[in-house]
């Protein structure tokens, strides 16, 4: 192989494969291959990194949070002083905006839900101890395993599998790592591996901490996340390629979690339109637009009333598409993916308002997309136009009544959030109330007169939902410490002397961590 490869990283070395088949990534502005190749890694190469994964979960079993909060804290570290780099590169990967988009937006959220996780290690608080004293049982959240993580295409930093939120929430919860690229931006990706290095040797954490591979086939794929030496996977990306792993990962046993497909549907109420209508096509706009559209919370399903307001509301967001930029996609695959998605809704019945081609802007991009239906067609086919266009479009269902708006939101898969809008004066409550009791068993974060495109990334947060927007409804990807407890598994001990338990299950309470004690939460010791 050409020396021109760009190694992966091995239990803390970077090693060069032994790789036959490589890629490169795609400027999507400018249509033409970055400079650097990557290797698609052969299954003797995947094999080694689990063994040497293996061996550092076994080395770590019982480690305080201490020690992987000084790992994540340092990383976070490394991860600014690169902050230029990255975001030169992310930009030339995929198109993304330099300020505000990657400098001022999702390099902070990354490293800021890094330390949120560093804080919940240090204090233990995501393992749910619990004691209770009169049967001597006690309980917490322990270490998985190995956990593979696979990173999005459309979040460089947040999501990546190296660096994003479910990476960050396994190694808080104590599991080593093995991270796999996405082709889309691997030389990213490649320089959050020298930080993940820097950190690591910092902090005399095992060079199995953290691995990266950047590629695979489909068939190695299964095989890893199906391993019998691996705790658990994170995975975000396309519904086709997470089903299959899922299936693999099931018929092994192991814990998967998906973040999907999701349309985020939107429910503008009659009293809301008449009352702000130039306000919330904004607002709409905006959102739809935003990066493309290649956004998991983009309102891609927007119900309106159907009549004078409704048909004002599709005109006046008609008219900001096609007043709009077009921003660049990116990757090919996603446009390709997004036309044929405009297609199959289009075929099925929808009218094409405006855009539903190619071009518009620079480089890989389609026109601002805008369709419609009614509330009538959409019921005879919801599956069909419940298809997930990932881009810069939406379809506007126009629905006769609130009877008929309640069908339509019966007949809605699972998504990661939903939307009402309603108005100021009350008109719109006893609809909104009706409408909300269905949504809210649809949805995972519900939303009142907002745009869902923003998550915040807070404890409270709700970043999943029911399938197909994830794999288990009980499950989130971003929000402090839950989404540190999914790479845990619960572990009881009964009548398990005092100086053999975990530091957090002892009668002596270390650092005042809050523990639940015969059914109370104290951060008192037990006397």
């Amino acid at each position: 192989m050409s020396n021109s490869v760009q190694p992966i990283l091995l239990n803390g070395s970077w090693t060069a494969s032994a790789a036959t088949a490589t890629f490169q990534a795609v400027n999507p502005a400018t249509e033409q291959p970055m400079p650097q190749t990557f290797p698609v890694s052969p299954w003797s190469e995947i094999d080694a990194v689990i063994g040497h994964a293996a061996r550092a979960s076994a080395e770590m079993r019982g480690w305080p949070g201490t020690r992987f909060a000084e790992f994540l804290e340092a990383y976070a570290a490394e991860i600014e002083l690169r902050a230029d780099l990255l975001v030169e590169t992310a930009h030339a990967e995929t198109g993304l905006p330099k300020s505000p988009r990657l400098k001022d937006g999702e390099l902070p959220r990354t490293t800021n839900q890094i330390r949120q996780a560093a804080a919940s290690a240090r204090s233990e608080s995501w393992r749910v101890p619990t004691i209770d004293t009169a049967t001597n049982i006690r309980s917490m959240f322990g270490a998985l395993g190995p956990v593979v993580v696979f990173g999005p295409n459309n979040f460089p930093y947040a999501y990546n599998g190296i660096a994003g939120g479910d990476f960050a929430g396994a190694i808080a919860a104590g599991n080593p790592v093995i991270a796999k690229g996405h082709p889309c931006h691997p030389e990213t990706t490649r320089i959050f591996g020298e930080a993940v290095v820097a950190a690591v040797r910092a902090t005399g954490m095992p060079s199995g901490l953290v691995q990266l591979i950047y590629r695979t086939s489909h068939e190695d794929g299964l095989r890893l996340v199906s391993d019998a030496r691996i705790g658990g996977v994170g995975y975000t990306g396309a519904r086709h390629t997470g089903l299959k792993l899922k299936a693999a990962a099931d018929a092994a046993g192991k814990p998967i979690y998906l973040e999907l497909s999701s349309i985020n549907p939107v429910f503008m109420l009659p009293g809301a339109l008449r009352e702000r209508l130039e306000k919330i096509a904004d607002e709409f706009t905006g959102s739809c637009l935003l990066g493309a559209g290649q956004f998991c919370t983009n309102p891609g399903l927007v119900v309106v009333p159907a009549g004078e307001v409704g048909d004002a509301f599709t005109s006046l967001v008609a008219e900001k598409f096609r007043a709009a930029a077009v921003s660049t996609m990116l990757a090919e695959g996603v446009r390709s993916s997004f036309l044929k998605a405009v297609g199959t809704i289009v075929a099925a019945g929808a009218t094409l308002v405006t855009g539903g081609a190619a071009g518009g802007g620079k480089g890989v991009c389609c026109q601002n997309t805008l369709m419609k239906v009614s509330g009538r067609q959409f019921l005879t086919n919801p599956l069909a136009f419940q298809t997930e266009a990932f881009g810069n479009g939406s379809l506007f269902i126009h629905a006769e009544s609130t009877a008929q708006m309640l069908e339509i939101a019966e007949h809605l898969e699972g998504n990661l959030t939903g939307s009402i809008y309603t108005d100021t004066q009350g008109s719109d409550d006893s609809d909104y109330t009706q409408i909300e009791k269905i949504l809210r068993t649809r949805v995972g974060r519900l939303l009142n007169d907002k745009m869902p495109t923003g998550v915040a990334v807070v404890s409270s947060m709700n970043h999943g939902g029911p399938f197909p927007a994830t794999g288990h409804p009980g499950f989130t990807a971003v929000g402090v410490p839950a989404s540190v407890t999914r790479f845990g598994m619960l572990q009881s001990y009964d009548a398990v002397r005092q100086h053999r338990l975990p530091a957090v299950l002892q009668d002596r309470n270390p650092g005042g961590v809050w523990r639940r004690i015969n059914g109370e939460w104290t951060q008192a010791d037990i006397g």
